[in-house]
């Protein structure tokens, strides 16, 4: 095939769009929304290149692979921009149109964009996505286009759940209870910790498989620690054997439409030592205060001084890890958060009705002294008009959780 056979920009409409959790109504709430901000600030056209924005104004979650992807929104709508490699996955996944360009020459992604923002004089870009290669290079393509962010108002409209999202949260939260009662069975002493996360992941994505009428199955794992790998709360699986007696840690995560759900929860295998339950007893203590706290009004970051103080009286403070919780939506492990939605002592957001919130309170006692190992738990909370509605259902605490025996 001769160059100038070769096509650098085309529309790979192959088949129809498939099922989406969320109506077109939905899809076109979130676009407006943005469209309205986009107005206000004078911009002309926004292009989002992070994996949750793309998701969350297309409904597409793109494999990034070392190549670009993005999605222009502007008044007549959401545009993706995909990799040929890609196929037709990005057009029937995405809410409006698809542009596909192709690795025959380097500049094809940037001809993509330059049909699709045509006339656009102030571009809405992520400042916390774009890094200095990619910023160069706009600048390079679109001399006359001023960059400006859209990255924090976009977080503000995804930490408003609609009811649509909720309803996903919530089966989301269902799934991590299948995941957290197949860790449960698959714990015994002598098993190594991946065994127990491979149950766990497998018993959640054939539940979710069993869920959609279609569903990409993408990217839902398993957190299993034991001993002193509980010390993190991210530390990754590996072989190590569980141990009569060790402090356990679960932490299960189904993805749906790159949505992200979490049930974490602290278990002992055999039993636990009378160290280890006291420690365990006084981390539930604040996990269910935590919960009492999280209502319409709530500063995020009193919640945290709050919860602060219990700590302190049994001189754990020291031994806290990380903030309270954090907000739900489209995230991953190695993409998305929502950053203005920490309970961290340095955040001001005040909690608002539709907001989705998790309570998880952490200590970590180092290795060697009694109870030593990470102490966790984990519940997902909406804020409701007058109060929270917690979706996860699962013990925590309790005998229940001392597995394996």
């Amino acid at each position: 095939m001769s160059n100038d056979q070769m096509i650098h920009v085309t529309r790979w409409h192959n088949g129809e769009k498939t099922f989406s959790p969320f109506s077109d109504a939905e899809m076109t709430r979130r676009s407006s929304a943005m469209q309205a901000l986009m107005a206000e600030n004078d911009i002309d056209a926004c292009l989002f290149t992070s994996y949750h924005n793309v998701c969350y104004f297309s409904g597409f979650v793109y494999c990034k692979f070392g190549r670009r992807y993005g999605a222009v929104l502007n008044g007549d709508g959401v545009t993706t921009i995909s990799a040929a490699i890609d196929g037709g996955q990005p057009w029937r996944r995405s809410v409006g149109d698809n542009v596909t360009y192709t690795d025959w020459r380097r500049d094809s992604y940037f001809t993509a964009l330059k049909d699709l923002l045509k006339n656009v004089k102030r571009l809405g870009v992520e400042f916390d996505e774009v890094n200095l290669d990619l910023k160069t290079l706009f600048e390079e393509h679109f001399p006359n286009v001023e960059l400006v962010d859209c990255a924090a108002a976009a977080m503000r409209l995804r930490t408003i759940k609609s009811a649509e999202e909720h309803k996903l949260i919530r089966k989301g939260a269902d799934i991590c209870a299948v995941g957290g009662r197949a860790v449960m069975a698959a714990v015994k002493a002598g098993v190594p910790e991946h065994e127990v996360a491979i149950a766990s992941t497998n018993a959640m994505v054939r539940e979710i498989a069993n869920s959609f009428p279609f569903v990409e199955l993408m990217d839902s794992w398993t957190w299993f620690q034991s001993g002193i790998n509980t010390d993190g709360a991210h530390n990754p699986v590996t072989n190590k054997i569980i141990e009569e007696g060790d402090i356990l840690s679960l932490n299960t995560f189904p993805m749906i439409f790159g949505y992200y759900t979490a049930l974490e929860r602290t278990l002992f295998c055999g039993s636990a030592s009378n160290a280890h339950n006291d420690l365990w007893q006084k981390n539930c203590a604040v996990h269910v205060k935590g919960m009492e706290l999280l209502k319409p009004g709530a500063v995020c970051g009193e919640v945290a001084t709050e919860l602060n103080e219990m700590y302190r009286e049994w001189d754990l403070l020291k031994y806290r890890s990380f903030g309270y919780g954090h907000s739900f939506g489209v995230l991953c492990h190695y993409y998305g958060r929502e950053a203005s939605v920490e309970l961290r002592e340095d955040i001001t957001t005040v909690l608002e009705p539709g907001m989705v919130v998790s309570m998880e309170p952490m200590i970590m006692i180092p290795d060697g002294e009694p109870g030593a190992g990470g102490y966790r738990e984990h519940d997902i909370l909406i804020i409701t008009e007058d109060g929270a509605e917690n979706i996860t259902k699962f013990p925590f605490g309790t005998d229940e959780m001392i597995v394996g025996r």
